[in-house]
């Protein structure tokens, strides 16, 4: 009898491309692409920037490094952002943005949903002071820790900020993990924002790479910017052909993974002393501090695999869990907690 395979709901990065990418990389038509020269890579790029309606798209390694990227384009040196004390620019990049960029990050407090409100931003900006760093961008992100994020709510802060002189980034990385939730098309979230970073490897379940898009200028800017870092590619159609497949096969069915989300939430929702929520495609978890890391080795022992975090611990499906998996998960659960 062969072994049950991993359910793994530690990331949606986990993901493995399947026969169809593979496929599409096989037949990935490639060329240099620092000359500008690769086909798969330019169609990529065009698409992007259609989906999300701007003038033009830069691919890049990962979402890090195209949030990197754009703040350097949108800021110079000793000049601030503002962003949530939640968002990834600020906590999960490993502080990019100021190590590298000489850029202030000013986090603001983000409310239950992850959202900002308009008085905490406007209150934020700074005077023309020599004393203080000049504000000059706005950086925003959707979804949040999986909570889809308001456009309405978007559009007032960009229109806002706008109109003290700020630009607007937008930290999409689950972009269409919102779109597909609240079904509408992904430019309706996107069309405030002077930039927009799509990540191509979460969700969407591409093996590596993110899209930055915004005005032509702006990707002019962004393409020098990524090779001083270092993130000039070459033959890199084989990896866009892993995100155009994505792009044209991956982003509807994202509503399977919400729909699985579901379940598990409902399936393990009944079990007293374990309180349960869940966003799009996460699931939060908030064991007691006794059961943490039992429960994880717990799971682990029947090949289901859960981040080692604190608590609320994060249960994030993806196009690899079916619902098989999700019913292994819940009867594992179940079984701990008997």
């Amino acid at each position: 009898m062969s072994e049950e395979a991993i359910v793994d709901l530690r990331s949606d990065t986990v993901t493995r491309p399947g026969e169809g990418m593979y496929q599409a990389i096989l037949e990935a038509a490639v060329g240099d692409d620092v000359y500008g020269e690769d086909e798969t890579v330019n169609r990529l790029e065009t698409t992007a920037s259609q989906l999300l309606g701007m003038e033009a798209g830069l691919f890049l390694s990962s979402a890090t490094q195209a949030n990197l990227v754009a703040m350097l384009a949108h800021n110079a040196r000793g000049e601030e952002i503002l962003l949530g004390d939640q968002y990834h620019i600020f906590v999960a990049e490993a502080g990019g943005t100021s190590a590298l960029g000489g850029i202030v990050m000013h986090p603001l407090l983000t409310d239950e949903f992850g959202g900002l409100s308009l008085e905490q931003v406007l209150g934020a900006i700074k005077d023309d002071d020599p004393h203080s760093p000049i504000t000059r961008t706005l950086a925003l992100e959707n979804t949040v820790s999986g909570r889809v994020q308001d456009p309405a709510q978007h559009r007032r802060l960009a229109k806002a900020v706008r109109e003290q002189g700020l630009k607007v980034h937008l930290d999409g990385a689950r972009l269409m993990n919102a779109a597909v939730a609240l079904g509408i098309p992904a430019t309706h979230i996107t069309a405030p924002f002077d930039s927009v970073m799509l990540c191509l490897s979460k969700g969407l379940g591409a093996p590596v790479g993110a899209m930055l898009c915004g005005t032509a200028g702006f990707i002019r800017s962004a393409r020098r910017l990524r090779k001083m870092l270092g993130g000039g590619m070459r033959q890199a159609g084989v990896l866009a052909a892993c995100g155009l497949y994505a792009l044209d096969n991956n982003v509807a069915r994202l509503a399977d993974d919400h729909e699985r989300a579901r379940q598990l939430a409902e399936g393990i929702g009944g079990i007293s002393g374990l309180p349960v929520s869940y966003f799009t495609n996460m699931v939060f978890i908030e064991p007691e501090d006794k059961d943490l890391e039992p429960l994880r080795a717990h799971l682990e022992e029947q090949r289901i695999l859960i981040g080692q975090q604190n608590r609320p611990v994060r249960l994030v499906t993806h196009l690899d869990i079916d619902s098989a998996g999700i019913d292994r998960v819940i009867s594992a659960i179940h079984s701990y907690y008997r």
